[in-house]
């Protein structure tokens, strides 16, 4: 089977005021259907950049971004919005979750944006948090969750549209220690069972070796080492 995603010397600069920053120099990498892959360095090291690009939330200055054989450098806006709505899931640090909504009804609310029918998003919304534990949390607000609970929704919203690959952008950084390692342990299982592709970007080296198949290390917009590790199948 091909790779589900395929950068080619990707560049992005942008401009802040007269100053040119490069945040990508020259990256290129294959990743594997089913694969957890993680990526770390330092703030500013481009990480982040390359996450936004994969998800089609900005595009490359040079290079090409294949994922399922389409090049995003050449998908129109509305093209990317299905990308964003249908390939990939997106983690975030901070949750992002609506505080008005219940855990449920956030679930629900990113099927809608993907044209699910109104019965079948309850259905899976409900299935989704059982599985990950929180059937007795979906009817609350996230102010009544805990910062684990509220990271867990957030994965069943991202999973919601059943992407092919799921992007977590620093998914424990405002976790506590034994918070973070129940999170880290469900992205590693939601990946051996469902042979979701994970891209993960975190700070945390040592964490990391525990749940990915691959790391790479980022400094200055480039790839400076790749790791195998030796994750349980």
């Amino acid at each position: 089977m091909p790779p589900i995603l395929i950068a080619t010397d990707v560049h992005k600069q942008y401009e802040k005021g007269s100053v040119r920053i490069n945040a990508l120099q020259g990256v290129s990498l294959e990743v594997q259907h089913g694969e957890f892959l993680s990526i770390v360095g330092r703030s500013g090291s481009g990480k982040s950049t390359l996450l936004n690009l994969v998800g089609g939330l900005d595009t490359v200055s040079s290079g090409s971004i294949f994922i399922k054989k389409k090049d995003l450098a050449r998908m129109k806006r509305s093209e990317l919005a299905l990308h964003r709505r249908k390939t990939v899931g997106m983690i975030f640090q901070s949750f992002n979750l609506i505080s008005s909504r219940t855990a449920r009804e956030n679930v629900e609310l990113a099927m809608a944006f993907g044209n699910v029918r109104r019965k079948e998003r309850k259905k899976r919304a409900e299935a989704l948090l059982a599985s990950i534990g929180l059937s007795e949390r979906m009817d609350h607000l996230p102010s009544e969750l805990s910062g684990g609970e509220a990271q867990r929704v957030a994965i069943a919203r991202a999973l919601s549209n059943r992407p092919d690959i799921l992007l977590a952008d620093e998914p424990t950084g405002n976790l506590d220690s034994a918070t973070s390692a129940e999170i880290l342990e469900l992205l590693s299982d939601l990946n051996r069972r469902q042979n979701v592709t994970v891209i993960m970007i975190t700070h945390d080296k040592v964490s990391a070796q525990s749940v990915s198949h691959r790391i790479l290390e980022f400094l200055d917009g480039r790839v400076i080492r790749e790791t195998r590790t030796r994750r349980r199948a």
